[in-house]
């Protein structure tokens, strides 16, 4: 596709912002319309707090749009919580739309069905969650029928309209990895587009953590040093079967299929963590449901939306340094951090 003046103008602004560390272009915004989840899974603990309802309301989602325009934002993730939980959901939806910018929503899959035509109208790609085969899907979510409910929703959009791309996404640990081929198979069945596997955060305060996990909290989804052996075995048994890479199924390639393993072990000394190249924070901010910013799901919050706007929040002196002194290398968070964000000036997410 022949670049535009407009294009090339955002994809040097793009250089510029990694060069000096103020955002000139922000490609990607996070969004968390609803503080809440509707499942209660082992590995997060959002659902801790649904007691304490935040939410983003209309007028925080506009009040956003100067600082996206200057920006150029291109993608918006409504993430969460379960974002279909906000009763506006879709008018913020709307919004964004009205401006040209893509929204990708990222679902527990329980309310899909119930929204589907919504989603198709207003959601121009879907991202659910899977975590095992029915039996352990249920158990893991904490929703007894949980994974029927995902599976008639992503069975249903396609049945309306069957171009419509629904990727999963799957957190490997302790309770699942040895279930890990029948996930794959899973979300075949189901008619999922692709899938992507990533290993669970166990030691940061996202995920709505007050406190980062001790030790007995960790072990029920760190697996153990006694099962690395048989955890090297699942991931050897899942990179033999070809199919699953076909057509970029699998997302991930396989040396990250093999990092899961890596990270895992190293927990246990047995190599260092898996190095990410990662530009999150030069690229992307993060907007939980309170209107509190962060750089990336797992650094500190660096402001709230409801105090400043978000362009000054962004290039205000704290976090222009944060950026300009971050070590990913040695960082403790991008250490043990369990997903990267590495998105060059020259993609193209419209």
């Amino acid at each position: 596709m022949q670049l535009t003046t407009q294009s090339i103008w955002h994809t040097f602004k793009r250089f510029r912002t990694l060069q000096t560390h103020k955002i000139s272009a922000l490609p990607i915004v996070i969004l968390m319309p609803h503080s809440a989840c509707n499942c209660r899974c082992v590995m997060c603990d959002i659902w801790k707090d649904n007691r304490n309802l935040k939410q983003l309301t209309e007028a925080d989602v506009t009040g956003l749009l100067v600082a996206l325009r200057k920006f150029g934002t291109k993608q918006v993730l409504m993430s969460g919580g379960e974002a279909l939980l906000n009763a506006n959901f879709f008018r913020l939806c709307e919004i964004l739309k009205a401006e040209k910018i893509k929204v990708s929503l990222l679902s527990t899959g329980l309310s899909i069905k119930k929204h589907a035509l919504n989603i198709l109208k207003w959601v121009d790609d879907l991202i659910v969650s899977i975590d095992g085969d029915e039996a352990l899907h249920d158990a893991i979510r904490n929703v007894p029928g949980a994974f029927n409910k995902l599976r008639e929703g992503v069975e249903h959009i396609k049945s309306i309209q069957p171009q419509y791309r629904i990727t999963a996404r799957t957190v490997i640990h302790r309770l699942n990895f040895r279930n890990w081929p029948n996930i794959i198979e899973a979300a075949r069945q189901m008619g999922i587009d692709q899938v992507s596997f990533l290993p669970a955060d166990v030691s940061s305060h996202a995920f709505n953590r007050q406190t980062a996990w001790a030790e007995p909290k960790q072990q029920e989804i760190l697996p153990g040093e006694g099962e690395l052996v048989e955890f090297q075995q699942v991931v050897a048994d899942v990179l033999s079967r070809l199919v699953y890479f076909e057509n970029c199924f699998i997302a991930e390639s396989r040396d990250k299929i093999n990092d899961i393993y890596r990270y895992y072990a190293a927990f246990y000394r047995h190599n260092a963590f898996p190095f990410k190249k990662c530009n999150a924070p030069w690229v992307s901010a993060v907007i939980e449901a309170d209107g509190e910013v962060r750089p990336c799901f797992f650094h500190e919050r660096i402001g709230n939306i409801s105090d400043n706007k978000l362009d000054e929040i962004l290039n205000s002196e704290r976090a222009i340094n944060f950026r300009k002194t971050l070590d990913m290398a040695n960082d403790p968070v991008c250490v043990k951090c369990v997903c990267s964000l590495n998105l060059s000036p020259l993609a193209r997410l419209d």
